[in-house]
């Protein structure tokens, strides 16, 4: 099979494309044939390894796992004797968090790994695109905010694969939403159902005099001590970036009843029922994923240099050749 290899940490030409052998599913596994996978900010952090705590975790020289990709949708195409809730021709979607592997024509996964049958309304790649943003913002504003009916939320970073999501499903909670972009993605966050949408480039959020009960920062751009004045009395602020001074706010503000920062590693915080409650709501059309480019395998390389451009808009996937 073909498969993206990073064996060293670096820019996007570390990656290339090279012929591994098919995995064979063991008794309790399920081998799934990738249809797409989805290229996000964070596959950019592994592979060059940015920030350093990446090399203590998966490998201090070179990359512990050669080939990157968590987000997948596809096919069960064989299975092991002893799986049970599978079988053969099973459309799924589904995440690799631990062991990465989805920039690849195969995956194997336990069975009871974090996969789920297919929305039966997206495309492959529209179910792989859902696998990114929606469950990171879902643990945020759901689990971590708690988000409820009537609060207001900003969301910095609104047009991009979090941040779409993370309109979408504010406004499912019953939030009132503040979208923060650029001009050029103003009318785009608006249609996903934006209440107002702030221009970065023209209008300081943290400046302007309002306060939000939540500010989700799904870009990471912002700081909490910069935030912080926006806030509620009891308000929270979320960033997706694990930087130092996060973290430092973190502890400090951890027992407070006042303003509170918080981060979370979501990709090691998601259940399966997670992936249930996303598809029920892309079956229902109350979540509708955002496909801005799609790349072959071969094309990694430009893949990751769009999505570490900063300038994409909703998700980028990556497609097997000849899909």
């Amino acid at each position: 099979m073909k498969a993206i290899v990073c064996s060293r940490y670096g820019s996007p030409d570390a990656l290339r494309v090279a012929e591994m052998p098919r995995p064979i599913p063991g008794d309790n596994e399920i081998r799934i044939r990738i249809r797409a996978a989805v290229v996000t900010p964070a596959d950019c952090a592994f592979r060059k390894a940015d920030p350093f705590f990446i090399r203590l975790m998966y490998g201090l020289v070179r990359p512990r796992y050669a080939v990157l990709g968590v987000e997948f949708a596809g096919e069960v195409d064989a299975v092991g004797k002893e799986v049970a809730t599978f079988a053969p021709g099973d459309p799924v979607i589904g995440i690799s968090p631990r062991t990465f592997g989805t920039y690849a024509e195969y995956k194997c996964l336990p069975e009871e790994s974090l996969v789920a049958p297919k929305p039966g309304n997206l495309t492959f790649e529209e179910a792989a695109g859902l696998c990114d943003g929606a469950l990171t913002a879902l643990v945020f504003l759901r689990d971590k905010a708690k988000l409820q009916r009537g609060q207001h939320v900003l969301i910095n970073g609104a047009s991009g694969s979090v941040g779409a999501y993370a309109v979408q499903l504010a406004k499912h909670f019953g939030a009132e939403v503040t979208g923060v972009c650029s001009a050029a993605n103003a009318a785009f966050v608006t249609s996903l159902g934006a209440d107002r949408v702030i221009d970065y480039t023209r209008d300081d959020f943290t400046r302007n005099g309002r306060t939000y009960d939540v500010i989700f920062d799904a870009v990471g751009k912002r700081t909490f001590p910069q935030c912080k004045h926006s806030l509620a009395p009891a308000g929270i602020y979320l960033s997706t970036v694990p930087t130092p001074g996060i973290m430092l706010h973190m502890l400090r503000t951890a027992k407070s009843r006042g303003r509170r920062a918080i981060f979370a590693a979501t990709g090691l915080k998601q259940r399966v029922e997670n992936l249930h409650f996303l598809r029920k709501l892309a079956e229902a059309g109350i979540i509708k994923p955002v496909i801005d480019r799609r790349y072959p395998l071969e094309q990694i390389a430009e893949a990751h240099r769009y999505v570490e451009s900063g300038r994409k808009k909703g998700n980028v996937v990556l497609v097997p050749s000849g899909e």
